[in-house]
């Protein structure tokens, strides 16, 4: 067995060579665990109470969903060129304690009656803005918390916890909102946040950031170097395209999803939550196949054949009907499928941009790359909305499914596909992008 500090982090402490003896990682772990059970349970909870209690048709849950996932193209440039200058931890104990206040005045509304839609808008725009900042912090951490050759196996322990999320997460929050109530769901939802800001709380290795200058450039600046960075790296610039083709169109699809499994197939709250919990079992196996398929088969051929994988299982999902037992265990499927292929992509993914970006420039290229992949999502949800209510949920369903299938194409047609099984190296790049 290896010793348990036998290496050093860049900060110059040492550093446990297995990851889960280091009790900063294991809080990290946990926090992340904790925030993304409260993150999924939101994600459902809301449009569910909407639709289920308020009667929402399906212009209105387009626009609630568009106003939760509004911050990603609002804040995150800025947000990564703040963060690459911040502890990561600070930011992520910050959000959480925001997310905690946020939903657990909106279960306090929700509990005297006064829980309309005005109020969830206001809810899922706070805790939307509230999860960029911790999305981007985390995904910053790990990089400041472990050495570059743990990085694959940092990702994979992170996002099988993020896995356990979506499982626990949407089966949690759809029972609580069909057994009992929004109100007390979305207090259930605080508190995992409210855990998740006691875990990180407890890391206290001191990360190593870079140098603030006398003058520091301005935030636009900074801005500007991540973008550049990202567009001038052949792979992070396709991964960007492929990933807003994804995000669009299942923001999309899942607005119309969200309206077809409950009024066309006629399913319970209950069984909503635990079709879309199948892609936490599906994503838990992704992510450990991530840590042994890439370096096997090649990280290109992985990526592009996942993301084929995953994203093609809802195009089965326009041929189903009724409620019956044969219904359900096939959208289980589809779920764990997608769910497979997803985590598959995004672990790969991660290491990827992880690997070949320098330090001092991990938060602007991770924020650059959420800006743009998910910066249509708002978009996509109000088309989905407005296909639904135009061509009907069935026909709009299988349009949005399709066009998620762009997303592959695009990485087979790029150097992407190319990548073998051992990643680039940084080839001498600083956190400077102007330095050769």
């Amino acid at each position: 067995m290896p010793s348990a500090s036998s290496d050093v982090s860049d900060s110059g402490r040492p550093v446990p060579s297995s990851l889960w003896r280091d009790g900063d990682f294991r809080s990290l772990w946990l926090g992340q665990t904790a925030s993304q059970l409260g993150e999924h349970a939101t994600l459902l909870v809301l449009p569910l109470f909407a639709v289920l209690t308020l009667g929402a048709g399906a212009g209105q849950l387009g626009v609630l969903r568009a106003v939760g996932q509004a911050p990603v193209l609002l804040l995150s440039l800025f947000v990564g060129a703040w963060v690459d200058g911040w502890r990561t931890r600070t930011v992520m104990v910050l959000t959480d304690a925001g997310r905690t206040l946020a939903l657990g005045a909106a279960a306090s509304a929700g509990l005297l009656g006064r829980l309309g839609l005005p109020a969830l808008l206001v809810v899922a725009f706070a805790v939307g803005a509230l999860s960029v900042f911790f999305d981007v912090a985390y995904q910053t951490s790990l990089v400041r918390l472990v050495k570059r050759d743990q990085l694959v196996r940092g990702n994979s322990a992170l996002e099988g916890s993020r896995s356990a999320a979506q499982i626990g997460g949407p089966a949690l929050g759809g029972a609580l909102v069909s057994l009992l109530s929004a109100p007390i769901a979305a207090a259930t939802s605080a508190l995992f946040f409210a855990l998740s800001f006691l875990s990180i709380r407890r890391i206290r290795r001191i990360e190593s950031i870079p140098e603030r200058s006398e003058r520091p450039p301005r935030l636009g600046r900074r801005i500007h170097e991540g973008l550049r960075f990202v567009v001038g790296d052949t792979s992070l610039r396709t991964v960007c395209l492929a990933s807003a083709a994804f995000q669009f169109s299942f923001a999309a699809m899942m607005t119309v999803y969200l309206l077809f499994l409950p009024r066309e197939l006629h399913l319970s709250g209950t069984a909503v939550g635990l079709c879309l919990a199948a892609t936490g079992p599906g994503a838990l196996l992704g992510s450990v196949l991530a840590a042994r398929l890439p370096s096997r088969f090649g990280h290109g051929a992985v990526l592009v054949s996942a993301a084929v994988l995953g994203d093609g299982a809802f195009l089965c999902v326009p041929a189903l009907h009724g409620s019956s037992a044969v219904t359900v265990l096939a959208l289980l499927a589809v779920g764990f499928v997608f769910g497979t292929g997803g985590q598959l992509v995004t672990v790969t993914v991660m290491a990827v941009r992880q690997a070949v970006t320098p330090d001092g420039m991990q938060g602007r290229a991770a924020a650059t790359i959420t800006f743009v992949g998910m910066g249509l999502t708002p978009l996509g949800s109000l088309l989905g909305g407005f296909l639904a209510e135009e061509w009907g949920l069935r026909t709009s369903l299988l349009v949005t499914a399709a066009g998620m299938m762009l997303s592959p194409v695009l990485m087979a047609l790029s150097p992407l596909a190319r990548l073998g099984r051992v990643l680039p190296a940084l080839a001498g790049r600083t956190a400077d992008p102007r330095s050769p």
